[in-house]
């Protein structure tokens, strides 16, 4: 017959948790009546005082042909309506906001183009060719 080890498949910390709770309880049986009671009065207190958490499952919510994921009876009321939108809401106005500045930054690149084609003396073929604002972009860093 072949016994396995309850502790091969647990972790180092794991083992050692288990083997100090062997130990503690062998020694628990060899302790005087009032102090075990004590003991076990402060364990009962402990477990009074602790913390229960609870956690909610998510959930698949479908209707006509949509799905949402939501986390159960959700009676959030008018605070956690406001406090679901705000996410949104900051999305929405981050996109906005990196598209102006994307905007502004294009206007700038073709300002330069503009101003650079109108101040110089160019061939017409400068004027077609594809990598004249990197030659314009190159020609700034070298001044500065």
């Amino acid at each position: 017959m072949n016994y396995s080890n309850p502790y091969n498949n647990l972790s180092a910390q794991d083992q050692f948790g288990h083997k100090l709770v062997a130990r503690l309880s062998e020694s628990a049986a060899e302790l005087p009546h009032d102090i075990s009671e004590r003991l076990r009065a402060a364990r009962m207190q402990a477990l009074g005082q602790r913390k229960v958490v609870r956690f909610r499952v998510p959930t698949l919510a479908t209707a006509g042909g949509t799905a949402t994921l939501t986390l159960g009876d959700e009676n959030t009321g008018f605070w956690g309506r406001i406090a679901s939108i705000v996410p949104l809401v900051a999305l929405i106005l981050g996109l906005a906001a990196l598209q102006v500045i994307q905007l502004d930054h294009r206007a700038k690149e073709l300002a330069e183009v503009d101003s650079a084609l109108l101040t110089d003396d160019l061939p017409p073929a400068a004027y077609t060719d594809p990598g004249f604002t990197q030659f314009l972009k190159a020609s700034r860093e070298q001044a500065k």
